[in-house]
């Protein structure tokens, strides 16, 4: 109900917690699908995985129910305490995962390797995210890493390191999953043989691939349900055998029978601690999918429903165990009473799939990240979804993974093999978490030195005992996800530094403004019409492209864009602050900067409306320089003017220059009126390849402003004539060396490795969604 002046009164407070309270339910139900998924689906290998070897002379009531008291405490330690109640409030502008961490880190102590930052990117709103108070003690630490590069270098290969073991976790998910929800055939009369299992593996896994490009929110409200039946099946189960066959399992929720456990079994018993941490596979989701949902939804499900059902899912396989002890091969499926055996299946399968879509999602994220970051070679990122920011999908990803996650499959064919690597790869990413996550109790947080020592040792402890079980069976598998990781790695590595070398060198051999100024406004060649924006990598200063562009052809456009695509630390930039636009040089020159910035989980679109954009912010910046003085500082004679941010609404909104679509017709004329049969013969394929160059073209005009200077109105109309008379995209097509005098490690690595990934990666033309009938590549030879 509205008041008189028509304006909304204030809603009670009530009413608004309760709105609250409703939206953070419905994430909750909907994180089913996205997060959980491959955490509930743990009980199908987990016992299979710690009775396997020398603790099979060990199967009696203690030893078992000592078992279920290592998972239940192991289960309550880390994913409850550790991520629900501590890591999800460590979040990055409501993102989460290991990247932001590392994001947070280096926004607040410069650990970053990143190239080309400015202190302009330090005014984003999302870069202010979190304390930016130091203690004494924070600051004296802090000043020590970001002295020493080597340090900061660790920290990034710490960081590419737990990427790399989530990109092996995409791999073996889906190949253990997929293995022990069919292994239940076993327990059926069918008597399928293993080769015929495996085969029925294989399929599901190539049709979960190949259903990837269609992306996760085409599916993803059928996710939810399947997974929370699951949980609700489970728990029954899990609720219908303790009573049935042991309620005394009930007593190994005290930490006793985890002394008695180690006493009876010893070595064997530790070695074993492999497999009941498979019990935690998939918490790291629950950090790493925060920027889907939100901490308090989060928190609800797991707390409310994952920790039950799990929890007395695996008290109810001890106590059928206790009873049942030649049922450890395939307990799960066991357990299950013979009148429901086989929609438990069929949910089972389906709940596998569901965990293992998530895995691979995720898996596409974090490569997403480490592109951002500069870390990964380009690769064709497709969003698949208008309304879900963060689902999408990357083709060669996705089929490498399938290849990778069938090999596994099929050469190990056993989950308890898969299980033995998939603990390394889940330990060592909790692990680099928690050590993150100390730095940033410390730095961010602003807690005592002494509480993030204690955080990292309580944690590291536990999960460092983990770890150490789990390398223990390095030679049963553990290895895959060591070799997978350092692949990985050293691809990251190889890019990042060729990055590096090439950016410094960019930045080494920038052209001297002094110089350019020398020539005056015609730079001393000819200016035709039309718009050049030259891309390149440096956020300030003239590329080495440009000289070496007009030394062999001596002609350039009258309007020259420096256009710099970028990412910054943070997870998204908002459209109002992703351009910033500068002058190079004086006005007569008609030379501009822009600076375009994304953060490290934004999509860069292809919908055509980014020339449109620029022009527009450039002539917002030339009337903004107008009226506010500080943009003409007489440092702009001489060097790079001040850069203003330019918001895309703003500059769509403005009276400086009018946007009107119009029918592009000039192609089509131009074929009409050519005598040329060949070009008659051409138009018809010309206008089916390109329906879209003929339907749609902006054109500019410049409205009545009787007040407006004469020298911003003659910049404005060159502005509009340059765009009219056509738009060309300059960039360095660069052939990367090592120099004569380097070492041969660095030859090794510059000349074979990074030179490989560049010729099979995707050109940077193709990654900005340059046109190509636009594109003017200036070829060069870098010697770093």
């Amino acid at each position: 109900m509205e008041s008189e002046s028509g304006i909304s009164p204030p809603r009670n407070p009530s009413q608004l917690s309760w709105v609250n309270l409703s939206r953070n339910l419905i994430l909750a139900y909907q994180s089913f699908g996205v997060v959980y998924g491959d955490l509930s689906t743990s009980p199908l290998y987990v016992y299979t995985s710690i009775f396997i070897g020398k603790l099979q002379d060990h199967q009696n009531e203690e030893v078992i129910f000592g078992a279920f008291s290592l998972i239940f405490w192991t289960f309550t330690l880390i994913p409850l305490l550790k991520y629900v109640f501590i890591l999800l409030s460590a979040d990055d502008n409501g993102e989460g995962g290991t990247f932001a961490l590392y994001s947070l880190l280096c926004r607040h102590a410069r650990f970053s390797l990143l190239t080309n930052q400015q202190a302009a990117d330090e005014e984003l709103s999302a870069y202010k995210y979190g304390p930016s108070m130091h203690t004494a003690a924070s600051s004296s630490l802090k000043r020590f890493l970001e002295k020493h590069k080597r340090l900061r270098t660790v920290l990034l290969v710490v960081v590419l390191l737990g990427a790399s073991m989530v990109i092996g976790d995409g791999v073996l998910t889906p190949a253990i999953s997929v293995l022990s929800s069919v292994s239940g055939l076993h327990a059926t009369e069918s008597k399928l043989t293993k080769g015929e299992l495996l085969l029925i593996a294989c399929v599901i896994l190539v049709g979960l691939f190949a259903l990837q490009h269609f992306g996760t929110h085409r599916v993803a409200f059928m996710f939810a349900p399947i997974v929370l039946i699951w949980l609700l099946s489970i728990f029954a189960i899990g609720l219908y055998n303790t009573i049935y066959w042991n309620p005394k399992v009930v007593l190994a929720f005290s930490p006793h029978y985890i002394i008695r456990f180690f006493s009876q079994t010893g070595k064997d018993g530790w070695i074993s601690l492999g497999g009941i941490l498979l019990s935690i596979t998939g918490t790291e989701a629950m950090f790493a999918d925060l920027g889907h949902f939100t901490a308090l939804s989060i928190r609800l499900a797991f707390a409310f429903v994952i920790y039950p059902c799990l929890v007395v899912q695996y008290m109810g396989q001890a106590a059928f165990l206790s009873k049942n002890r030649s049922s450890f091969r395939n307990s799960f499926y066991d357990s299950i009473p013979e009148s429901v055996f086989w929609p438990i299946f069929v949910i089972a399968t389906l709940a596998a799939i569901v965990g293992s879509q998530a895995v691979i999602t995720a898996t596409f994220s974090i490569i997403k990240q480490c592109h951002a970051l500069g870390c990964f070679p380009r690769v064709k990122i497709v969003h698949t979804s208008k309304h879900i920011h963060g689902q999408i999908y990357i083709p060669e990803i996705n089929w490498i993974l399938m290849i990778l996650t069938l090999a596994i499959t099929i050469g190990f064919q056993d989950t308890t093999i898969i299980g033995n690597a998939y603990g390394v790869a889940c330990m060592t990413v909790m692990i680099i978490t928690t050590c993150l996550m100390a730095l940033v109790i410390f730095f961010l947080w602003q807690r005592s030195f002494l509480l993030a020592l204690v955080f990292l040792l309580f944690f590291g402890f536990i999960e460092g005992v983990y770890l150490t079980a789990a390398l223990m069976k390095v030679p049963q598998g553990g290895w895959v996800p060591i070799v997978l990781s350092l692949i990985f790695m050293f691809i990251m590595y190889i890019w990042h530094y060729g990055t590096r070398k090439k950016y410094n060198f960019d930045l080494h051999n920038k052209v001297p403004l002094r110089w350019l100024l020398g020539l005056g406004p015609s730079l001393g060649i000819v200016r035709v019409p039309g718009i050049g924006f030259i891309y390149s990598e440096l956020a300030t200063g003239v590329p080495p492209i440009f000289s070496h562009f007009v030394t062999n052809l001596p002609a350039f456009h009258k309007v020259l864009v420096f256009v710099c695509v970028k990412s910054v630390p943070v997870p998204y930039v908002s459209p109002e602050e992703r351009f910033l636009i500068g002058r190079v040089c004086p006005r007569p020159y008609r030379m501009y900067r822009c600076i375009v910035r994304y953060g490290y989980k934004d999509i860069q679109r292809d919908d055509g409306d980014f020339e449109t954009q620029l022009i527009q912010s450039i002539a917002e910046f030339i009337l903004m320089e107008a009226v506010e003085p500080q943009f003409a500082t007489s440092e702009s004679s001489t060097l790079d003017g001040r850069m203003a941010v330019i918001s895309t609404r703003t500059a769509q909104s403005s009276l400086s220059l009018v946007a009107s679509e119009e029918e592009d017709v000039s192609v089509s004329n131009t074929f009409q009126s050519s005598k040329s049969s060949t070009l008659q013969g051409l138009r018809s394929v010309y206008d089916d390849d390109n329906p879209q160059v003929r339907r749609r073209q902006v054109r500019f005009h410049l409205p009545e402003s009787p007040g407006m200077d004469p020298a911003v109105k003659e910049e404005l109309l060159d502005l509009i004539q340059a765009k009219e008379a056509g738009v060309a995209y300059i960039m360095g097509h660069s052939y990367v060396k090592a120099r004569r005098s380097s070492s041969f490690l660095k030859k090794l690595v510059i000349d074979i490795g990074y030179s490989f990934l560049r010729k099979n990666c995707r050109g940077p033309a193709v990654a900005l969604n340059i046109p190509h009938i636009s594109l003017i590549e200036v070829g060069m030879i870098y010697y770093v």
